[in-house]
């Protein structure tokens, strides 16, 4: 009765599994196995991550020395192109790690359970042939040993093959199934993403090359303007490196989903140093301008995507037995869902910072400084998102509930350690280093008024962009897509409201609303033991009683 008296609370009571978010908190700092095994592929994706904005921090730099008219002809269609590509990267690139993973660790369980299954036929059939021998030979066996003393060391047979010949079938399987078991490995999600990566790429080489002008002129890059033939060249002419761009990021989506994060940073630092190198010798010495820029970012990107092929052909059999074996309706179907959550965040941001612009130049300039730091402060929370997501996928893949639960909440107590130091670093970094963007007054005092927000605002990002990673790692596609529209929906309400009423401040009130509500939809659904969180119930109510 007093185990009936327990249980009765704990399954009425939804919120228990909250108590997810500070399982071990004490911990979040161990370098256990967990500890260890997050960090080793959040760094690297970190590092990874930040190596492509500061490659193009440098690239701005150099073409920065050809005048304003190429700087902003190039960062007009640098914006086109990021855009473009963010609509089928993002969806791709986090498909495949789940998908990879789950593949990866459905395939070595397999491979492990046929290992043990063969070494027991194996055995099997031994004691079945010793049962099966007759009495008189195994008798007559013994005689002859006797009468040839094959008992000794000294009367051991000359041919020694005889000896190979006569191992156990048990030896023999054994050895077949590690020949087997070293082979490449097949894993047709990641077949499926580089065949789908592959045809994106092409698909938005011809879309960009041939409604260049067009695009321009959507972002007001008209006819007249003296910025249309240099944005056309080099908008065009990176669009040959799309191809490139989709294949190398499916193929880091491969490796995240392996857990090797090391490889692609490798790839990316070698890709954006030929970058670095050609920028000056295409542009200054050769004399071409922006189309060089355009070139030597368009042979880097090949680069990347030559090394990461290279190297992932060496463990992944990528030609898979049939067509059929492909998984295209499998990452069609959560792929428009991620599709529909990639476009209702860019709405939000990019209205943003129109509601900026239609404040003047001065709370433009003041904002677009503000929001960079915003978003590129993300990057670090986004390799622990990648961490996340990789190991739950994995984990999920083997039913491993208790390493599912331990991870999510180490990513996530990780998440908010680490947006509080970034709150300190970005609340003192634009406080004193404001002057480094802008020598304009006006534009340091609304710098200035933005900071709190900014600041504050950091340990409630870097916890939403890792439930991001911790939802993809649950394979809750569904619930991303639809919870993201509606904190759009509202997000989007309140710019509006808060825009009108109190302008630049009202902007990043709105903005922490929306990040707020990001916030609560990974909680909501991981806190009350939904969805793909429902054993989190049964675990905290065994745990009570």
């Amino acid at each position: 009765m007093a185990e009936d008296r327990e249980l009765q609370p704990a399954q009425t009571n939804p919120k228990i599994p909250f108590l997810v978010f500070f399982k071990d908190a004490r911990n979040v700092f161990k370098m256990d196995s967990l500890g260890r095994e997050i960090l080793q592929i959040a760094f690297p994706a970190a590092l990874a991550l930040a190596a492509d904005p500061v490659a193009s921090l440098i690239d701005t730099a150099f073409i920065g020395h050809l005048g304003p008219v190429e700087l902003a002809a190039v960062g007009v269609s640098i914006a086109i192109f990021n855009q473009a590509s963010r609509v089928t990267v993002f969806p791709l690139v986090s498909i495949t790690t789940s998908f990879v993973a789950e593949d990866d660790t459905i395939a070595r369980i397999n491979a492990k359970a046929s290992k043990v299954e063969d070494v027991e036929k194996g055995s099997v059939k031994t004691v079945e042939m010793k049962e099966a021998m007759p009495e008189n030979a195994m008798l007559m066996k013994s005689e002859e040993g006797e009468a040839t003393g094959s008992g000794t060391k000294d009367s051991m047979p000359e041919d020694d093959s005889k000896v190979v010949t006569s191992k156990s079938p048990s030896v023999i399987d054994s050895n077949t199934s590690k020949r087997k078991f070293n082979k490449k490995r097949h894993i047709p999600s990641a077949s499926t993403a580089l065949a789908i990566g592959g045809i994106l790429g092409l698909l938005q080489a011809i879309v960009l090359i041939f409604g260049a002008k067009t695009l321009l002129s959507l972002m007001g890059v008209k006819s007249g303007s003296p910025m249309l033939a240099p944005a056309q060249k080099y908008l065009t002419l990176r669009s040959l490196g799309a191809p490139a761009v989709l294949l190398s990021l499916a193929m880091q989506g491969v490796f995240r989903g392996f857990k090797d994060t090391t490889t692609p940073l490798y790839a990316t630092v070698s890709g954006d140093l030929l970058n670095i190198i050609l920028d000056p010798i295409f542009i200054f010495v050769f004399r071409l301008g922006v189309s060089g820029a355009a070139i030597a970012h368009v042979l880097s990107q090949y680069l990347i995507s030559l090394i990461l092929l290279l190297r992932l052909m060496k463990d992944v059999d990528l030609l898979p037995p049939s067509v059929k074996e492909l998984q295209f309706g499998r990452f069609l179907k959560n792929g428009l869902l991620l599709l529909a959550r990639v476009i209702a965040v860019t709405i939000c941001v990019t209205l943003a910072a129109s509601k900026a612009a239609r404040l003047g130049s001065t709370p433009m300039a003041a904002f677009q400084v503000c929001l960079q730091v915003w978003l590129t402060s993300s990057l670090l929370a986004d390799g622990l998102a990648v961490a996340g997501q990789a190991i739950l996928a994995s984990a999920f893949a083997e039913r491993d509930y208790e390493k599912v639960t331990a991870a999510a909440s180490r990513v996530l107590q990780m998440s908010f350690v680490l947006g509080i130091g970034l709150a300190l670093f970005v609340g003192a970094g634009l406080h004193f280093g404001g002057g480094i963007f802008s020598k304009d007054v006006n534009v340091l005092h609304l710098i200035g008024i933005a900071i709190p927000f900014v600041a504050a605002t950091q340990p409630i990002n870097s916890i939403a962009f890792v439930f991001d990673g911790v939802n993809f790692g649950a394979s809750d596609y569904a619930y991303s897509a639809y919870s993201m529209v509606l904190v759009a929906i509202a997000s989007i309400a309140s710019l509006f409201v808060l825009s009108k009423s109190n302008g630049f401040v009202g902007i990043w009130i709105a903005l922490t609303i929306y990040m707020v509500l990001r916030t609560f939809a990974g909680v909501w659904r991981m806190g009350t033991g939904t969805g793909p969180w429902r054993f989190l119930k049964g675990r905290f109510l065994s745990e009570s009683v």
